[in-house]
């Protein structure tokens, strides 16, 4: 597999998916202890990707993989998955679980093999600010094959902007206080003034221009997280 990050030419436009990771998600001992802070079952997201047509002869690529927790509960649906994260730590732990990893990101990942029939991405798109997420949406439509599946899932404001005060202090409210059982609400205020999650009205066109059909948008509750299942025009 191809690998990337090099160092950052001072006079490049372009963006550095690594510098802006969050650090955290470059220390092997938070890798270590990360599927334990935030156990997942995937049995939503695989039961929809069968339900639209991935299967057995499948390759799905999993962008923003983290310790490759989803890698690992879609393998024995498919034929082939590629799990990709910028952190070298991410990687390295994915491998010794027997996951095909590659490190890169959204901008930089270059797929080899026959076009795979669905990208997944959960909890990363919102490193990004809203240009490089467009452009990180074209390169995914161009990487899928013509009607291949986009399962999205992330935080996602679905709230009115005049509400925000109010939707966060219930997210927040509702977080732990223990940071090994989930993210505390300082994290949370953390991820609200530094990190680039966007409202629905903004992401939604971005993923219509990028050349796909939303078939299903799934807001949470809270109005805070939402997840969405396109297909490749």
């Amino acid at each position: 597999m191809k690998q990337f990050f090099v160092a950052q030419d001072p006079t490049s436009w372009e963006y550095d998916e690594l510098a802006h990771a969050g650090p955290e998600h470059l220390d092997p001992a938070y890798v270590a202890a990360h599927d334990a802070k935030s156990p997942t079952d995937w049995s939503e997201e695989i039961a929809e990707l069968l339900r639209v047509g991935v299967g057995a002869t499948s390759t799905v690529v999993d962008l923003g993989a983290g310790t490759g927790a989803f890698a690992r509960s879609i393998a024995p649906h498919v034929a082939r998955v590629v799990a990709v994260d910028v952190s070298e730590a991410m990687v390295a732990a994915m491998r010794l679980g027997g996951v095909e990893a590659v490190r890169a990101g959204f901008l930089s990942y270059e797929h080899e093999g026959d076009p795979p029939d669905a990208v997944t991405t959960r909890n990363a798109l919102h490193h990004l600010p809203d240009f490089w997420k467009v452009m990180a949406l074209e390169r995914i439509a161009r990487l899928l094959r013509p009607g291949g599946v986009l399962l999205l899932q992330d935080i996602v404001y679905s709230f009115e902007p005049a509400d925000a005060s109010t939707a966060f202090a219930i997210w927040l409210a509702s977080a732990p206080t223990d940071s090994s059982k989930g993210w505390t609400a300082e994290q949370l205020a953390e991820h609200a003034r530094e990190e680039y999650s966007t409202f629905t009205w903004l992401l939604e066109p971005m993923l219509e221009r990028a050349g796909f059909e939303i078939r299903t948008r799934r807001p949470s509750q809270n109005a805070i997280y939402a997840a969405y299942t396109c297909i490749r025009r």
